[in-house]
């Protein structure tokens, strides 16, 4: 049966996945989680700080922030607020659109 579609030997990329299954507001959501725990790490690690060290500095266990970084849990704000602030750094709240401006 020939339905004029063009099936991949390895099935729809993640993109056309996500798209079929997440509404555009949770996709946002995802972005937003990933963008703001990709810049806690690299700032973590731009200071050489080893997750055990910010686990001594902020009480914030070691393998809560592993999770948190392998984005296996959906941390608290009080958590993230908690890390940020023990590295020196603050959230900004800005419309969406301007975040997306500065991205580019």
């Amino acid at each position: 049966m020939d339905n004029g579609k063009i099936n991949s030997p390895v099935g729809e990329s993640w993109s056309e996945y996500r798209k079929k299954h997440y509404t555009a507001e949770e996709i946002a959501e995802n972005d937003l989680m990933v963008k703001l725990v990709g810049e806690m790490i690299n700032t973590r690690k731009e200071k050489h700080i080893s997750q055990r060290e910010l686990e001594d500095m902020t009480g914030v266990k070691q393998s809560v922030i592993a999770r948190m970084e392998s984005g296996k849990t959906d941390p608290q704000l009080s958590t993230i607020l908690k890390l940020l602030v023990s590295m020196g750094k603050t959230l900004t709240i800005v419309p969406l659109e301007l975040a997306e401006k500065q991205d580019a």
